[in-house]
């Protein structure tokens, strides 16, 4: 047993089985948060999903599946705790363009890292809107829907067979503990982790938390680039950085549920049901789902 696992059991013993990041009190909610963050210096938005309830009154295990942002500038230090988590399996979303321009994952000697590529076409189109709007120090032409849309297209045929094989890779025991993330730990890992907790029966009301927890753990790093941006348009309109109309920028940087809704709402529009969705959209069989229950559940 390592010193999370011991962390975990001595804080279930203290606050009791954890049902979602929201509990009754601020204070315990602020404590699961902080359990459920793995620190780390070079990613903020890695963290344990385990602990969560099922519809059935099952829970997902601790110390199994961690959703990340991309690993390249892990320090030393990182790779101990990283160790210390006995991480078996990485799975990389990230593009081979992405990888060449972001660099290599950097993880303790041993791991195995897949790689499971998912465009990051409607990701890297945000990316030229937001490039455009800071070279004409114009946030209006970020439209706050991209982000929606980039949700319904990765539950679409962008991310079909990606999803599936991690699903089939995360029912296997001989890859656990297993880290799977994209670049900030946001849209390609958030759908993805909505799937996943879906697929093992967590109600979507804690999901849809879980998904709103990246602007917790992303916080100091969203507002150094949301002051940034805010300076760099102040300085090319020649007004004070509090006369800068942010709404547009912060729709983008800041997350609402109504962005990992829009996933469900495609879902649902195209195969009716989550079921169906696993079945029909991603191609799995009733034995493969209840081989991640199987696994990932007691």
């Amino acid at each position: 047993m390592n010193c999370r696992q011991w962390h975990l059991i001595c804080s279930v013993l203290a606050f009791g089985i954890f049902t979602s990041p929201l509990l009754a009190s601020d204070y315990s909610q602020q404590e699961v948060q902080k359990l459920r963050h793995i620190e780390l210096e070079g990613q903020a938005n890695f963290r344990d999903i385990g602990g969560y309830k099922t519809i059935d009154n099952q829970s997902v295990k601790w110390n199994i599946l961690y959703r990340s942002g991309e690993l390249p500038r892990l320090s030393d230090k990182d790779l101990t705790k990283l160790d210390s988590l006995e991480i078996t399996t990485v799975v990389n979303f990230l593009t081979n363009d992405e990888i060449n321009a972001r660099g290599q994952d950097r993880l303790p000697e041993g791991v195995n890292e897949l790689f499971f590529p998912i465009s990051g076409e409607a990701e890297n189109n945000l990316a030229k809107v937001v490039l455009e709007a800071r070279q004409t120090a114009d946030f209006s032409n970020v439209p706050v829907e991209l982000n929606t849309e980039v949700h319904r297209l990765l539950v679409g045929d962008a991310a079909r067979e990606q999803y599936a094989n991690l699903i089939r890779v995360a029912s296997d025991p001989e890859n656990h503990p297993l880290v799977f993330h994209c670049s900030h730990g946001v849209h390609r890992t958030g759908t993805a982790t909505a799937i996943l907790l879906a697929a093992l029966g967590v109600p979507w009301e804690t999901i849809r938390n879980d998904y709103l927890l990246s602007n917790t753990y992303r916080k100091e790093e969203v507002e150094k680039r949301i002051s940034e941006l805010q300076n760099m348009a102040a300085e090319k309109q020649g007004i004070p950085p509090s006369k800068v109309d942010m709404t547009n920028i912060n729709a983008f940087y800041i997350l609402e549920a109504s962005y990992i809704e829009a996933s469900l709402d495609e879902i649902h529009k195209t195969y009716g049901s989550m079921e169906n969705y696993l079945h029909k959209g991603l191609g799995l069989k009733d034995k493969d789902v209840e081989e991640l229950r199987n696994a990932l559940l007691e």
